[in-house]
């Protein structure tokens, strides 16, 4: 468990081709930062994390369930867990997405 990560102590990672930062590490959840790139698609997918999400920068749309978001700076979302999701990055940006429990495959 990681309290307190000062910003240049973050660890960088990438999944499905996007670049990403591990921040902090509780004992059931974990904060991220994601590093959207205008050419970065999260094709559809499920974990069996619940994700909560607050963009930071950029445009996305989100895609789960039946629904489709256009997402801006300022939003937020939950994806529940073990639900089919996409994210289409319109912008690139930063969104920070908050994963209860801990994403083993971000470790």
């Amino acid at each position: 468990m990681k309290n307190v990560v000062k910003k240049e102590n973050a660890v960088s990672k990438q999944f499905l081709g996007v670049d990403f930062l591990v921040l902090s590490i509780g004992t059931e959840s974990m904060v991220t930062k994601m590093l959207y790139k205008s050419t970065d698609f999260v094709p559809f997918h499920k974990h069996p994390n619940e994700q909560n999400g607050y963009v930071i920068s950029g445009q996305y749309k989100l895609k789960f369930g039946d629904k489709e978001f256009l997402l801006t700076e300022g939003d937020t979302y939950s994806i529940p867990a073990n639900v089919e999701h996409s994210i289409e990055i319109i912008e690139r940006g930063e969104v920070v997405d908050v994963f209860t429990p801990i994403r083993q495959d971000y470790l």
